[in-house]
C-alpha cells in the first residue's frame, strides 16, 4: 500500500523511481449512460517539478485570466487557441512526456455487461457496433453523423441505461414501485431482440443478445453477492482500471514507477494496493502511487490540464463535430490500451479497443 511513503518499495531506491503525475477528468461515478460526460481522460505527465511550474507560468501569462484556478475551460476558448495548440504540439512541454488513456462510457457498460454475464468481453465491440453510436440531444436526436445503426435508438438507449442500473454497486433507482434491475435488463435485451432492427443485428450481435437474453441467473447471483458487501472495485467505475493503464505505459521495459496522484475519495488505501498489483503485472515494473493535493503539485495541475483538454477533443470526434488539427495534437498522447468502441473516432484519436476482464 501507498500514500505517504519516503522510500521506495520491492528493494528500489528511491532515486530509481520514474515519477509520473496523474489526474483524471471525467468522472461521474458509476453513471455512464446519464452524466454530464461521456468520455473519460486520465493523464499522466512525466516532467520536473521545476518544468511544470515554469510551463504553468507560461500559460499563465499567455492567457491573463484573473482566475485564481486554471483549468482546461480556459484553453479551450476558441481565443486562446494559440496557447493550447503550443501546450499539446511538438514545441510544447508535454510532447513525448506524457500519455492519456480515454474511455468511451457507454462502451465500457457493454464491455462490462458482456464480460461479467457471458464470461467473453470480445463479444461487447460487435454488439455495440451494431448500435446507434454518438450522443442524442433532448429531443433524441443523433448529436453526430453516419451512425449506420442496426437498432432503434430508444430500444438501444434504454439497454444501456438498464445495463448500467444492473452493473451499479449502488441501486439509486430502488424501491417500491421500481422494476427490479435485473427483470429490466432482461426485458429490454427482449426488446431489441424484438424491435425489427433497420438491417438486422448481423448473426454475432443477435447471438450475443440471445445468450444475454439467457443469463438470467448469473445476473441474480451478480446482484446478490453486493449483499454480502459492495466490491472493492466497482466494475463500472473507470479510474481505477485507467490508472493501471497508466502505469503499465510508463513502467514498460521494467522501470519502477511512481504515480503521483491528485486525492481522490475512490483511492483508499484498499484500492491503491490493488492498483498498485495489477499495474505491477500489467506493466513490467514495480509501480507504487502516492496522493498529493494538486494545487501543491504544479506537475499534477499540467495533468489536470491534459486530461480536461483530451476528454473535449475526444468527445467532440466521438459525437461527429471534431476538429481535425485538434485530433491530430492529442492522438501522439492516447494510448493504445484506451477502451473505445466508436470505430470512426478510434481512427482519428489512435484510441484501441481492447475489450477488458472484469476487474475482480
Amino acid at each position: 500500500m501507498s500514500g505517504e511513503r519516503d522510500g521506495g518499495a520491492r528493494g528500489v531506491t528511491a532515486r530509481a523511481w520514474v515519477e509520473v503525475a496523474c489526474d483524471e477528468s471525467g468522472s461521474d461515478g458509476e453513471n455512464l449512460t446519464g452524466g454530464n460526460t461521456d468520455v473519460f481522460a486520465h493523464a499522466g505527465v512525466r516532467l520536473p517539478v521545476a518544468a511544470a511550474a515554469a510551463s504553468l507560468g507560461t500559460i499563465r501569462e499567455r492567457i491573463r485570466s484573473p482566475a485564481q484556478e486554471y483549468k482546461a475551460n480556459h484553453l479551450l476558448r476558441e481565443k486562446h487557441r494559440a496557447v493550447l495548440e503550443w501546450l499539446l504540439g511538438p514545441a510544447g512541454p508535454l510532447h513525448g512526456r506524457a500519455h492519456v488513456h480515454l474511455t468511451e462510457k457507454t462502451f465500457l457498460v457493454v464491455d462490462r455487461v458482456v464480460g461479467l454475464l457471458l464470461g467473453d468481453p470480445a463479444e461487447a465491440v460487435g454488439l455495440f457496433r451494431a448500435g446507434p453510436r454518438g450522443r442524442a440531444d433532448s429531443a433524441g436526436t443523433a448529436a453526430g453523423e453516419g451512425f449506420g445503426e442496426r437498432f432503434g435508438r430508444r430500444e438501444w438507449q434504454e439497454f444501456l441505461v438498464a445495463a448500467n442500473r444492473l452493473l451499479r454497486v449502488r441501486d439509486h433507482e430502488a424501491g417500491a414501485g421500481r422494476e427490479d434491475p435485473v427483470a429490466a435488463f432482461l426485458r429490454t435485451v427482449t426488446a431489441l431482440l424484438r424491435a425489427g432492427p433497420r438491417s438486422g443485428p448481423g448473426p454475432a450481435a443477435a447471438g450475443t443478445l440471445e445468450r444475454l437474453a439467457g443469463s438470467g441467473e448469473r445476473a441474480r447471483a451478480y446482484r446478490a453477492r453486493f449483499l454480502d458487501g459492495p466490491p472493492l472495485v466497482p466494475p463500472l467505475n473507470p479510474l481505477l482500471p485507467a490508472i493501471v493503464a497508466t502505469a503499465a505505459h510508463w513502467s514498460a521495459g521494467g522501470r519502477p514507477v511512481r504515480l503521483v496522484h491528485d486525492r481522490q475519495n475512490m483511492l483508499t488505501p484498499d484500492r491503491v494496493a490493488w492498483i498498485e498489483e495489477r499495474a505491477a503485472r500489467a506493466g513490467s515494473g514495480p509501480v507504487e502511487v502516492v496522493l498529493v493535493v494538486a494545487r501543491d503539485d504544479p506537475r499534477v495541475q499540467l495533468a489536470d490540464f491534459l486530461a480536461g483538454i483530451a476528454r473535449r477533443i475526444a468527445s467532440d470526434e466521438l459525437n461527429g463535430h471534431g476538429d481535425a488539427r485538434l485530433a491530430a495534437l492529442l492522438r501522439p498522447y492516447v494510448g493504445p490500451s484506451s477502451l473505445w468502441g466508436d470505430d470512426r473516432s478510434r481512427l482519428l484519436l489512435g484510441a484501441g479497443v481492447v475489450p477488458g476482464a472484469p476487474a475482480r
